[in-house]
């Protein structure tokens, strides 16, 4: 009904009681750490692979295991544990919590404000090509382990692959609650066997442990000259996922985060890189799957099937991630409504999104069968990541210094770093973009103009419909004069995304049922740039008399916007409703596109068919379904 605004500041409602730090560990460690947790699978490999130039002896070994350990330890460790986690938006992380973050900084320069709201949602948008990505080659790579245990069952890996997605993707209307409880034992006996098994290694060529010393990694790239890029861009492929550590801060809290990565994930991923570059060290010959060959042989098929598992769980993750990052976009306005499912009664973050769920099927299966394989595949997968990196940078920017105060001498230095390291991950990356990075950015930008044009298109309608509506105030005061009217004994509430005037459901009303209610609540909604609103500011309402009522329904980004229970709150201040009496009137525009508007032909002509095809307010605002009657109108953009 409106886009994102700002509230002020204010004490977030109290959450409810947290479990116990290791409760909530265990839990990260299943969500969070799936996805960077198996990049172990095909890193190193891709690493040496023909492509990146990289010969494969003893000091390019040891250089290239210290390159992977100080990229965790500057990219993770310090830019996302130590550094950006501390930008909570109350409690929330993730890249559009941060872009609504920054762009509340800027409140007062529109023309920046819009260009951060389209850097910010180009970032989300790459999150989505992240998303397809994700589930294709962690998936694949695991079940390329059978290749390794029987050469026969090659063929099969890309049919099994499939099957195993799509039978993922069929079970997300179920929830993750139930499935979710298991996700964090799974993860940490994960992350304990790959520990175990580079510790194994590394006792048989202890020398790979001269990685931990910076000088290797340096020698390493200063060596590569031109090369540089195109070895840099295998190296990002360890530490896909970081992004999740932010994302997901609003779920676990910070503490169990930096707790799982520190305790747990951080030292079994060092372990196994150099575990990996200890096997390679003996026995060059390896590399044509060094993970799986540092398994004992009887173990082999075992690690298939665990290694499936965390796939599926680093899978599961990033899909829970998008269905949360569009309902965050549809609440900021850069999205139309969508069913939204919410599979659990206790976590309101649990939710499933139809369309997004099938839409990232389709988009999956078609980059696996486009690709064939992850070695393949993994050209593709760093841009998305890189670019996200990178735009994450560049918010967290203004709110150190705008939102925090930070000096300049302070600021400026630390995030110069970070855009450097960050633009070195991308365009090493975008030297692949003709091998398959293509994908994700042509995603992205695709997703983008539709993100571009429903907002545009959104404001466009608002400014229209306010010129050409009544103001209510003087409306209000003409019926209630107007001895004619008949009046029925009932409310009738009005959507409408101004308060100040008289809704077209309401003109419709009039003019062909010749009825006015003797209660007319006109209800606004405003999403704000803030997670969640408390329950003492979800509601404002002031009285326009004669019969009419102003009401204001405040949420934020992560709440779910429920209609009748936000009416209900109306009755501690005045006005009481009887959900039994009560009926919904709701406008379905249909959009007329006309010249000399103020967006292009071909978009107006795609604003009109997202707005034809988006989820019913019904639905999306639980609005129950037999108090509603749609109106019809047509409106000129």
């Amino acid at each position: 009904m409106a886009a994102a605004t700002a509230l002020p500041p204010s004490h977030a409602e109290p959450s409810p009681a947290r479990q116990g730090t290791a409760a909530l560990t265990l839990a990260a460690l299943g969500v969070v750490y799936g996805d960077i947790g198996t990049s172990p699978l095909y890193t190193i490999k891709e690493v040496f692979s023909p492509a990146t130039g990289v010969p494969l002896n003893p000091q390019t070994l040891v250089g290239a295991v210290s390159v992977i350990f100080w990229a965790l330890m500057l990219v993770v460790t310090l830019k996302y544990v130590a550094l950006i986690m501390r930008a909570s938006n109350e409690g929330e992380g993730g890249i559009m919590a941060l872009l609504a973050l920054a762009s509340r900084t800027v409140a007062q320069q529109p023309a920046l404000r819009r260009k951060l709201l389209l850097l910010g949602a180009f970032g989300a948008c790459l999150f989505y090509g992240d998303s397809v990505l994700t589930p294709a080659i962690s998936v694949m790579s695991a079940v390329e382990g059978l290749e390794i245990a029987t050469p026969a069952l090659k063929a099969w890996v890309l049919p099994i692959s499939i099957g195993i997605l799509v039978a993922l993707f069929v079970a997300q209307r179920h929830g993750t609650a139930v499935v979710g409880r298991f996700f964090g034992p799974v993860v940490v006996v994960w992350f304990a066997v790959i520990a175990a098994v580079g510790a194994w290694q590394i006792a048989q060529a202890p020398q790979v442990l001269a990685a931990i010393d910076p000088r290797h990694a340096w020698r390493f790239l200063a060596e590569r000259g031109w090369g540089l890029f195109a070895a840099v861009g295998a190296v990002v492929l360890a530490i896909t996922g970081a992004e999740a550590l932010y994302a997901d801060m609003g779920h676990f809290g910070k503490r169990p985060i930096r707790v799982a990565w520190s305790a747990l994930v951080l030292p079994a991923l060092a372990l196994n890189y150099a575990g990996q570059g200890a096997l390679l060290l003996r026995d060059p010959k390896a590399l044509e799957n060094p993970f799986y060959l540092s398994f004992p042989p009887a173990l082999l098929v075992p690690a298939v099937v665990l290694a499936t598992a965390a796939t599926i769980i680093a899978s599961q993750a990033v899909i829970s991630g998008a269905y949360s990052l569009t309902q965050q976009a549809i609440q900021l306005g850069l999205w139309p409504r969508m069913r939204v499912v919410h599979t659990s009664e206790r976590e309101r973050g649990q939710i499933y999104v139809p369309f997004v769920n099938w839409a990232l099927l389709v988009a999956v299966v078609l980059a696996c069968v486009g690709f064939g394989n992850s070695s393949a595949m993994a050209s593709a997968y760093g841009i998305a990541v890189t670019g996200t990196m990178l735009i994450t940078t560049v918010l967290t920017w203004f709110v150190v210094r705008r939102a925090w105060g930070f000096p300049l001498w302070v600021s400026l230095p630390a995030t110069a770093f970070f855009i450097a390291l960050d633009l070195l991950l991308v365009v090493s990356c975008a030297t692949k973009f003709i091998e398959g990075g293509w994908f994700p950015v042509v995603l992205a930008a695709a997703l983008l103009v539709l993100m571009a044009a429903w907002n545009r298109g959104r404001h466009l309608l608002g400014e229209t419909m306010k010129d050409e509506l009544l103001p209510l105030p003087g409306f209000a005061a003409a019926v209630g004069v107007d001895s004619h009217v008949l009046r029925v004994d009932r409310t009738a509430v009005f959507l409408s995304a101004e308060p100040d005037v008289v809704p077209q459901a309401l003109l419709h009303n009039m003019k062909h049922n010749l009825v006015l209610h003797r209660r007319n609540v006109i209800l606004t909604l405003r999403f704000h740039e803030e997670p969640y609103v408390p329950a003492q500011r979800r509601i404002e309402l002031r009285e326009a008399g004669h019969g009419f009522w102003q009401v204001t329904a405040h949420f934020g980004f992560m709440d779910k916007p429920d209609v009748p229970a936000a009416l209900a709150l109306c009755a501690g201040q005045g006005l009481a409703i009887d959900p039994f009496a009560t009926s919904y009137f709701l406008s379905r525009e249909t959009i007329v596109p006309r010249p000399r508007a103020g967006m292009a032909r071909w978009r107006q002509n795609l604003f009109e068919a997202m707005s034809r095809n988006s989820g019913r307010a019904v639905d999306y605002f639980g609005i129950p379904g037999n108090a509603v009657i749609e109106l019809g109108t047509r409106v000129q953009l």
